[in-house]
């Protein structure tokens, strides 16, 4: 990964196209401001993490223990010198682990202005955490409601907070199923053929989508509520990086939920473009709560892009909330 530098490719990588222009004509001055960002050893948590930073945001890395997450941290103080950067362990598979970085944040921050829901797995295994949900489910999607919900105080202290979801173009497909977001973890279809895995179908691939459905009618179901609740303070912002190069697909292909170096990926963007739709969530001055962002087809510039009728519908909205509240506790917004 090479910064935002224009026209350069490394290795036949695609170039990088759209980061610069994001950059000059949609972000703000960060100085000041706290964010928070899941999933930022690689791929687009990473560079929104960077890009944050450099706008002058300090930023709170939630990642698992790793030596994958300690050398991601002295890359981006490398990149980034003299950014404020501090690691809290989060382990998206584990309900306490989510409990116990949010009191950790709470107990050392007076407010949170960025809260972004970036990480996430793709098409894995039938498997069940050690909850007992699906690992795809707990990963995506019910771990980040987890992980909102408690640190909405700090959230609430903000002029200007932004919750900024992560979805995919895996959110069309058929409506939500509640039996996804219950402890059926390693219950739910199995892990298909070879052949289903090469054609991105299959039980693996629903599952996938369930979860990133859940990220759209989390977003939209937050909005209602904070809306209703007469909560102007807070913005709940959705966002979809098309097709980009990360180690998503290394490790959905290692898992055998897709054929490695699949001719589709030739399509793909960079992780840098890929993560612009979530960066114009955390900092365009004009964004507005219930924006989409993301490039309107496989890849492109993050436009601001009418939601489908599936992201609102109120069926959808309320599975998700419903199925939420049940893995984790309510969702108080006192």
């Amino acid at each position: 990964m090479r910064g935002y530098t224009k026209g350069v490719k490394e290795n036949d990588m695609p170039e990088t196209l759209h980061l610069a222009t994001v950059l000059e004509n949609h972000t703000r001055d960060l100085t000041g401001h706290v964010a928070a960002v899941t999933g930022t050893t690689s791929g687009t948590g990473y560079v929104c993490a960077r890009e944050l930073a450099r706008l002058g945001a300090h930023v709170i890395l939630l990642n698992r223990a790793s030596s994958r997450s300690e050398a991601s941290l002295a890359r981006l103080r490398s990149e980034v010198p003299g950014a404020a950067f501090d690691a809290v362990v989060c382990d998206l598979q584990d309900f306490a682990s989510v409990r116990a970085a949010a009191a950790d944040v709470l107990a050392r921050y007076d407010r949170l202005d960025i809260l972004c829901n970036n990480a996430g797995v793709m098409a894995l295994p039938d498997q069940a955490t050690k909850d007992g949900y699906d690992v795809q489910m707990q990963t995506n999607a019910l771990s980040h409601f987890l992980l909102t919900r408690d640190l909405w105080p700090l959230l609430r202290e903000s002029d200007d907070a932004r919750i900024v979801n992560h979805t995919s173009q895996a959110r069309l497909g058929p409506p939500l199923e509640a039996r996804y977001f219950g402890p059926n973890g390693g219950d739910l279809g199995g892990d298909g053929t070879p052949e289903e895995a090469a054609a991105f179908s299959g039980e693996r691939w629903a599952r996938y989508h369930q979860t990133k459905l859940a990220n759209c009618a989390f977003t939209y179901g937050l909005k209602e509520r904070a809306d209703a609740a007469g909560l102007t303070g807070v913005k709940v912002l959705i966002a979809h990086p098309g097709l980009s190069l990360t180690n998503l697909q290394h490790t959905t292909a290692a898992t055998g939920g897709m054929v490695a170096n699949h001719p589709f990926m030739e399509n793909a963007q960079t992780a840098e473009d890929g993560a612009l739709g979530i960066l114009r969530a955390c900092a365009d001055p004009a964004a507005r709560s219930g924006e989409f962002f993301g490039p309107a087809g496989w890849a492109g510039f993050p436009e601001s892009l009418p939601p489908e009728p599936l992201l609102t519908d109120p069926a959808n909205l309320r599975v998700n909330w419903e199925g939420c509240e049940a893995a984790v506790g309510a969702f108080s917004f006192e």
